[in-house]
């Protein structure tokens, strides 16, 4: 991805701006980022920033800080795995540049590993290897000790120092920012005025009340609110070791945008990044009852013999969001300890199956969401450790009425307010139920499904109402006075 891409992707540039800076440099030379700044698209300060945490490309292989043996042994297995031939193939498998792949495949020759087959054109990119029989017995011996087959790992330093440099603090969240984070969904105003303070600050946040009102989707919503490019790579070397951290389910690769290519992009003090590191969004990783103690540990494959990283590393420069807490197999207490140390340190400390530990930067902000009482799930003391606590209650009656009209909307209904004052009041005055964020959609979904069923104009009914309330709480038959709620 080019400078222009990730500067579009993190809106801090327009593509129109880019294009222009594009023609410029085209016609006049020289970098594109200077062109952005001469005319006005982005201040030197802020492109300064920006650059600074781009991973820089390493120059050589001994710059790369990892053994040589071990990233020929690492290219020599996706070679093997992926039945690759050409040098353009090893770079894409392995994500190092041109001049350390013709070292590593060098070294390769040398130990009588490869051979040379030939060109298929006069580039270079197209030169072709395959494996010796010696070479072939190698690199089979060498799976069977660690089956990882894929880009090379970074370092744990410079994961480390990455991790700093794109803290969730570097972003200021505005009040417009929340209010189009959330887009459509409809929230009181205080939910609005106490979610950006918790945000700027990346401390940890308590979202409680009762269920069925979006605490789950009122935190998957602060997402939208953050526009930073962050780099996760594909693998981490610790202590001889890798461990997996880029996930696809749970990081969201950028993609670019379909600009003219006008040859190679430079970056201010630099020509390309690091293909080591994917640039991505700020991930939020939501996990929920299934969450246990050994989920918050590497996971060591005992078969592959490398690592997965834990759900919160993955979730580092992001959100972790634990919903459902209280729910967990593992009792409160114990989950909340694991998080102690971490969230005043801001350091969280791993261990390997070998026994040494390592630590990492904890710099994620991590949202507990129950409809427990808080106050029965934690003690004082740790209730203390969460500067911020939002009560996402039940709606008041206009925003009630607001949610009502915006599903009677999607589906070309009309709420009158009869209708509506007598379903306010048949849910709580005959069901005994508050009112809650959740029912709107649900009574429109089943009023719509009977209309449909009896060939109707979809429209509201006494009896259609009915049911929908019905399947909403249940009257247990033989006591009309008794009802069970029905889990939405």
């Amino acid at each position: 991805m080019r400078l222009g891409d990730l500067l579009i992707q993190a809106k801090l540039v327009s593509p129109e701006q880019v294009a222009r800076a594009l023609e410029a440099q085209a016609t006049k030379g020289g970098r594109l980022g200077d062109h952005l700044v001469a005319s006005g698209a982005i201040d030197h300060e802020r492109l300064e920033s920006f650059l600074h945490r781009i991973p820089a490309e390493p120059a050589n292989l001994l710059s790369t800080n990892i053994d040589p043996a071990e990233l020929m042994s690492i290219l020599l297995k996706n070679i093997y795995v992926d039945h690759l031939e050409s040098v353009r193939q090893f770079i894409e498998a392995i994500k190092l540049p041109y001049n350390i792949i013709v070292d590593l495949v060098q070294m390769g020759i040398d130990r009588q590993l490869l051979r040379t087959l030939g060109q298929r054109s006069d580039s270079p990119l197209d030169l072709c290897y395959a494996f010796t029989d010696g070479g072939q017995r190698w690199v089979i011996d060498a799976l069977k000790q660690m089956r990882y087959a894929g880009p090379a790992p970074v370092t744990l330093d410079e994961f480390s120092q990455q991790v700093n440099l794109q803290k969730i603090t570097n972003e200021l969240i505005t009040v417009e920012r929340i209010r189009k984070a959330f887009g459509k969904l409809v929230v009181e105003e205080r939910i609005v005025e106490q979610a950006g303070p918790a945000l700027n600050s990346g401390r940890a946040m308590l979202l409680y009340g009762p269920p069925g009102n979006g605490k789950t989707t009122v935190a998957l919503s602060f997402a939208n609110a953050f526009n930073d490019v962050i780099y996760v790579p594909y693998a981490v070397y610790v202590e001889g070791q890798i461990m997996r951290v880029f996930d696809p389910s749970l990081h969201v690769p950028l993609k670019s945008d379909e600009l003219v290519d006008h040859g190679i992009l430079s970056f201010v003090r630099r020509e390309v990044y690091d293909a080591r590191w994917i640039p991505c969004r700020r991930p939020f990783v939501l996990t929920g009852g299934e969450l246990t103690l050994e989920m918050l540990d590497l996971r060591y494959d005992t078969q592959a013999n490398f690592y997965e990283a834990p759900l919160h590393v993955k979730a580092l420069g992001g959100c972790f969001v634990i919903d459902d807490f209280g729910r967990q197999l593992v009792t409160p207490t114990n989950l909340l300890n694991r998080w102690i140390v971490p969230l005043e340190s801001r350091v969280d400390f791993l261990k390997l199956h070998t026994g040494k530990s390592f630590t990492i930067p904890f710099e994620e902000m991590v949202i507990f969401s129950t409809n427990l009482d808080p106050e029965d799930l934690m003690d004082p003391a740790f209730l203390r450790r969460l500067p911020y606590k939002i009560e996402v209650s039940g709606p008041s009656i206009d925003i009630y009425r607001e949610i009502f009209n915006r599903e009677c909307e999607k589906q070309g209904m009309t709420l009158p307010p009869e209708i509506l004052e007598y379903i306010v009041y048949k849910l709580t005055q005959d069901k005994g139920l508050e009112l809650a964020a959740y029912q709107p959609k649900f009574i429109v979904d089943q009023v719509v499904a009977t209309c449909k069923f009896l060939g109707q104009p979809t429209h509201f009914e006494p009896r259609y109402i009915e049911y929908a309330l019905d399947n909403l709480r249940v009257r247990r038959s033989g006591n009309s006075n008794k009802v069970t709620s029905a889990k939405v």
